[in-house]
């Protein structure tokens, strides 16, 4: 469903028939209890905002397939976890959705008493906003929530995100804004950890950015592959990352990451194409990768200042499915 305009009204009863956001809640295993806010554009692409998990994205449809990365814990709740448990590591434990972000104040291995990736995909969001505009000449589902990580005498950061998507459309676009809230300057990290998984990943699977390819042909599952992760600087003033898609179900699919190079200056690649795991996770980040997985410096924010981050995935089809 494209170009709609006002004169449609009349045709339905209720124009959440044609796109809508709506609250969820989870209701069973290791996801009871967890709230959601599900997206339905009218024009293929179906996914959910995870409300319990600092609103990332869960799963992700593209004309009824699923391409996000789900792992065997499935969308477990953050409420079963504890993100300074396991050395650290239970950021490993709720990987799964399209987008888990890491932030806001570390990324990557556990460190100078951060866990993995940080804390802020373990934080439920406060919701702000949600629903449909259609009184834009190019209407528009969105939904803002707010999270915080504080600790007193220590660092305070406020991540406000809003998510955007346009009717009819098969972009969405997620508006990060991080400020410091306390009284000192704090290094502020980010890191979007977009997973995605079979069919959108599969043999003949490639992935390019500024032109060059950086993973693939994928030929797999292998049983002898192993984890591997890369980090690339961004050339030019704005990222691009394209995963091409080359499996039946998505009828030849492009799944295009968009972001600004000057907040996200480096693209991290993690894949694992073994048997039972078949993910590649597409990484825009706010620094290097150095050995052990450690970050390179971050940006530090003063008291009372604002980054402001976005990164946008739209899915085009090569040709008919």
């Amino acid at each position: 469903m494209t170009g709609f305009t006002a004169a449609d009204r009349v045709l339905v009863g209720d124009l959440r028939q044609l796109a809508a956001v709506r609250r969820i809640t989870l209701d069973d295993g290791a996801e009871r209890g967890e709230r959601a806010l599900a997206f339905s554009t009218g024009g293929g692409l179906d996914f959910w905002a995870l409300s319990d998990r600092a609103l990332d994205i869960g799963p992700l449809w593209w004309r009824g397939v699923q391409l996000a990365w789900i792992g065997p814990n499935g969308l477990r709740s953050p409420f079963l976890h504890d993100a300074e448990s396991e050395g650290g590591q239970c950021f490993a434990r709720m990987l799964g959705g399209l987008v888990n972000t890491g932030g806001l104040d570390h990324i990557r291995q556990p460190h100078g008493g951060h866990p993995l990736h940080g804390r802020f995909a373990f934080t439920p969001a406060t919701l702000r906003a949600y629903g449909e505009d259609w009184e834009r000449p190019d209407p528009l589902l969105y939904a803002e929530g707010e999270a915080t990580q504080s600790v007193r005498g220590g660092a305070s950061l406020r991540g406000h995100r809003r998510i955007e998507a346009p009717v009819g459309g098969t972009r969405l676009t997620l508006i990060d804004t991080v400020e410091n809230i306390g009284a000192a300057p704090v290094s502020q990290a980010m890191l979007y950890h977009c997973n995605l998984g079979f069919p959108a990943i599969g043999p003949g699977t490639t992935v390019l950015a500024q032109g060059e390819t950086l993973l693939g042909p994928i030929v797999g599952p292998d049983p002898a592959a192993d984890t591997v992760v890369t980090c690339h600087p961004v050339i030019g003033e704005t990222g691009e990352c394209r995963v091409r898609s080359h499996h039946a179900a998505t009828g030849g699919l492009d799944i295009v990451f968009r972001f600004d190079a000057a907040t996200l200056p480096y693209l991290q690649l993690m894949h694992d194409l073994r048997p039972h795991a078949m993910i590649v996770a597409i990484e825009p980040c706010t620094s290097e990768r150095r050995e052990g997985g450690r970050s390179g410096p971050e940006q530090m924010l003063a008291p009372g200042e604002k980054r402001r981050l976005r990164i946008s995935i739209t899915l085009e089809a090569r040709r008919a499915a």
